[in-house]
């Protein structure tokens, strides 16, 4: 028997992609899958077949929608220090965009539920290897200061990403102050605050670290 050619299962996946933030793998439900994207039960069944067979196929679309902008961003033209610093931005800007379905992942796979942590056990590492590999080059073409390629990645990561996901999550949470709020959104969460981050954070990496105060040797 033919497939129906109506576009079902990237109706099904759209309003995936809409409600898995509000969700999460534990929460969302079938139900209120079919009824957001207007397809029957018996559909989502001839195209996906279970709940956690969507899911996975729901998470690596959208993964891998994100990692191939990543990848853009390293395949461009330019300097190396240049990729690292575009790859960065990058990063920021999509966990930015897309904290709310990539929060609820994480979660999920602490709460210990199956898809989800299949999902990062295939995925986790691919875009660090990424950023890891331009470390790499970059120290190779000793354009970095003598720092360990790992210090240097969980450097970057703790100075531009972390933010960009503890942030949002904690005015989630809604216990903040509103001058928290509107700090946020503009000295972190903003494309100009991301940015400047950035560059402090590659600038940092170039600095010999003889040039350190905490570089001095201090005799007794």
């Amino acid at each position: 028997m033919a497939r129906p050619s109506q576009n079902i299962d990237q109706v099904l996946l759209q309003s995936g992609r809409e409600l898995f933030p509000l969700c999460g793998c534990y929460d969302l439900s079938l139900r209120a899958l079919t009824e957001h994207a207007k397809v029957n039960m018996g559909m989502f069944h001839y195209h996906f077949r279970t709940k956690d067979n969507f899911l996975a196929i729901l998470l690596q679309s959208m993964y891998e929608d994100l990692f191939k902008q990543l990848q853009a961003e390293t395949e461009q033209p330019r300097s190396t220090l240049e990729k690292l610093k575009h790859t960065m931005l990058r990063l920021a800007g999509l966990l930015r965009e897309h904290g709310g379905w990539l929060g609820r992942v994480w979660a999920d796979a602490a709460r210990g539920d199956q898809v989800a942590q299949d999902f990062m056990r295939k995925n986790g590492s691919r875009h660090m290897q990424l950023i890891i590999s331009l470390i790499f080059q970059a120290k190779q073409e000793q354009v970095l200061a003598d720092i360990a390629p790992m210090q240097a990645f969980t450097f970057l990561m703790g100075s531009i990403a972390a933010p960009m996901v503890i942030a949002p999550r904690v005015m989630q949470m809604g216990f903040a102050p509103q001058f928290f709020h509107e700090q946020m959104q503009e000295t972190v969460l903003s494309d100009d605050a991301i940015v400047e981050r950035v560059e402090r954070a590659l600038f940092a990496l170039t600095i010999p670290k003889t040039s350190l105060p905490c570089g001095e040797k201090h005799h007794a």
